[in-house]
């Protein structure tokens, strides 16, 4: 029996059949969890239980997490995906909410954080709010490279629509000042999401859209390591950026 994540779901009044739902997975997986001490879930939902339940992956499965301890090189990388659309919503939210310095989104639409994250607007001034820098790294829609993507892409929501969307959700939350938005090309296939030291990459494939991207969950444990050099590239785009709010005002969306 693993006490401890009986004892976890009780503190948090959540049974088998609502944690199985927080998950994504039958009820009888969450029982297996329970009464087999061996029995380790797959990341992703050691992932959603540790949220769910508000508990620390190294409490509730502790060999899994010294599993999971790397020395090398790769010690960085948390978790791959070989989709981003596999990547759980929960991660970004538990991602999103923890950060409390600064979150950078360079994706070159930054569409699907509107769709798939509830309240995200809400959420991102709320950040704003309690000192948490946010920016977004956004193509230009009617950009000579925002046109060539497109045809590259070939789907019926064309990129300038998704780019656009974002512009319109930036607009409604642009009076606080910590949050902030530039226009850059250099990400447009590579798409790097900060939240203080956790970061989430994305590289691009050539007539593939950014849910079918391989994906990677970084997090900082070295100078000059995989994080490093992603956030360095993130801050030249940033720093030769067009600012969005001067468009905005040009009536460039």
């Amino acid at each position: 029996m693993n006490e401890t994540l009986r004892r976890a779901m009780a503190s948090a009044r959540l049974t088998d059949r609502q944690l199985a739902e927080r998950c994504g997975v039958d009820i009888k997986t969450v029982s297996r969890w329970i009464t087999q001490p061996g029995r380790v879930p797959r990341a992703r939902h050691r992932w959603a239980v540790c949220e769910a339940l508000g508990e620390d992956e190294a409490v509730l499965w502790p060999t899994a997490a010294k599993k999971a301890i790397k020395l090398g090189p790769d010690r960085e990388i948390v978790s791959v995906y070989p989709y981003r659309s596999g990547c759980p919503a929960s991660l970004w939210r538990s991602l999103i909410t923890k950060a409390a310095e600064q979150l950078t989104f360079a994706g070159y639409t930054n569409y699907f954080l509107w769709l798939e994250q509830a309240h995200f607007g809400a959420a991102l001034r709320r950040k704003a709010a309690q000192g948490c820098r946010v920016r977004f790294l956004v193509g230009e829609p009617d950009s000579d490279l925002t046109r060539s993507r497109e045809q590259d892409e070939g789907v019926p929501l064309t990129l300038s629509t998704r780019i656009r969307v974002t512009l319109a959700e930036l607009e409604k939350i642009k009076t606080q000042p910590a949050i902030e938005a530039r226009y850059s090309g250099g990400h447009a296939h590579l798409s790097v999401f900060r939240f203080d030291d956790d970061m989430i990459v994305t590289p691009l494939l050539t007539h593939r859209v950014g849910h079918d991207a391989p994906t990677l969950h970084l997090r900082r444990c070295q100078g000059d390591g995989l994080f490093d050099r992603f956030a360095s590239h993130v801050e030249e785009l940033w720093k030769n950026g067009t600012p969005v709010w001067e468009g905005l005002a040009h009536g460039q969306t």
